[in-house]
């Protein structure tokens, strides 16, 4: 009887964990052929790698002899062009033709750059891939003046490194915020403050229009306010879903690929995590897209069970962002800017410390807070104001003692037992497997 063949197509978070899910079941009776542009690599820890925390051989999650290990046929540095999913193959862009009984896709993102002359220009980095990353090390220095376009979650997911150069850092936002999907215009302004007196510049409201070379310099120029200078320029302006080589497959996209409780697409063998699969969000209940981490890897998880014939549901994924920043923890869980939710929200400068709690009815549905990391309550709090949105725990009387007391959340989620409802929520159901046992001898 010919081996079940299974194609991973992409190998970050998601594709990795499928693989090893795979493997965890069915212990090597399975082909498995890996297809990925790049060698696999934990995208979260390119910041490190930039602040020169760690080395870039820690970079990388699996090298050709733990492939190997894993039973992994590899088409590293290739890219899939064309799905037949009529004839169940995949093409690369070398024309090799690869027949599949099951397929995931699992590719991933990439950056977008603001549509303005000049973005394409040398000295002008994006920071979302390793060799993007290397970019960026190669030309910053110790005083080296840096802009940083665009002041979302990516952009602050690396403010910490550039300044650890010593760089003199400008941050430059569209928006009238900084941090716009992120946090509400009160936390902002207790972020921006927190930056500019620590030498950051924050600019808002700023529309770009071009980047243009300035004697070894970038000159960045704005629509109705002062030019820029800088010595590299780092565009942190968005991600956009890699899905076009999926035009004329059949596979159903809408702003991801539409995925059910499987994550199985409209084509019953063709699965999707990871940024691209559009799924359930387990607060709204609604197909969402959420490209963050703890998403990817809880879709490898459940991917890699389904298509090893563990027929398991996903009960949907949380909106999540956690950032520390020059010693500020920032996070936001859940619906944290519904327009429909009870709100409530408590601020105290002299810390700083902000908490926004949006109910529906006695169930916390969203949550953002922000607070210095040296106090042990924000820290705390991040993981327990979390688990209490991704929980759903009914609070009871607890909701009134929260409204009064909103930076005091460990009596309320130690009493309404939302530890005892999130221990049984693994993602499999099941203990992990050592890396060392996944395959059989």
């Amino acid at each position: 009887m010919a081996r079940t063949r299974h194609v991973i197509v992409g190998s970050g978070t998601a594709g990795m964990n499928a693989i090893t899910t795979l493997r965890q079941y069915d212990r090597g009776a399975s082909e498995i052929i890996l297809v990925s542009a790049e060698r696999p690599y934990a995208r979260m820890v390119l910041p490190y790698y930039l602040k020169g925390s760690i080395s870039e051989s820690h970079v990388y999650t699996a090298n050709p002899s733990r492939l190997r290990a894993l039973g992994v046929e590899e088409y590293v540095g290739r890219r899939a062009v064309r799905l037949d999913t009529q004839a169940n193959t995949l093409t690369l862009d070398d024309d090799t033709e690869i027949p599949y009984d099951d397929l995931l896709i699992a590719t991933g993102s990439s950056a977008v750059r603001a549509p303005v002359p000049g973005a394409d220009g040398q000295g002008v980095h994006s920071f979302w891939t390793l060799e993007q990353a290397q970019g960026v090390m190669r030309q910053i220095r110790n005083g080296s003046a840096v802009v940083m376009v665009g002041a979302g979650f990516i952009a602050f997911t690396i403010l910490n490194a550039i300044l650890a150069h010593g760089a003199q850092l400008s941050v430059v936002e569209i928006a009238p915020q900084i941090l716009p999907r992120m946090i509400d215009q009160q936390g902002a302004a207790v972020v921006e403050q927190w930056l500019r007196d620590r030498g950051v510049s924050v600019r808002t409201s700023a529309r770009l229009t071009a980047i243009e070379d300035a004697g070894g310099q970038k000159r960045l120029r704005f629509a109705g306010a002062d030019d820029l200078t800088a010595d590299l320029v780092i565009m942190a302006t968005g991600i956009r879903t890699n899905l076009a080589w999926l035009d004329g497959s059949g596979v159903a996209i809408n702003r991801g690929i539409l995925v059910d409780e499987h994550l199985r697409s409209n084509v019953p063998n063709i699965y999707a995590a990871g940024d691209v699969a559009e799924g359930k969000d387990l607060v709204t209940g609604e197909p969402a897209l959420h490209a963050i981490e703890p998403t990817a890897m809880e879709h490898g998880r459940i991917v890699g069970a389904n298509m090893a014939g563990q027929p398991l549901v996903y009960r949907g994924s949380v909106l999540m962002n956690i950032v520390e920043v020059l010693g500020l923890e920032i996070a936001s869980f859940g619906a944290w800017d519904s327009a429909t939710a009870e709100v409530l929200s408590a601020l105290k400068p002299e810390r700083p410390a902000y908490r926004k709690l949006l109910w529906q009815g006695d169930r916390l549905i969203g949550a953002m807070l922000l607070g210095p990391e040296k106090d042990v309550w924000t820290t705390n709090d991040v993981g327990m104001l979390k688990g209490l949105v991704q929980s759903g725990t009914p609070l009871g009387d607890w909701k009134a003692y929260l409204q009064h007391h909103p930076f005091d959340i460990k009596r309320a989620f130690i009493a309404s037992g939302t530890t005892a409802r999130l221990l049984p929520q693994t993602v499999l159901g099941s203990p992990s497997v050592p890396a060392y046992a996944v395959v059989s001898s």
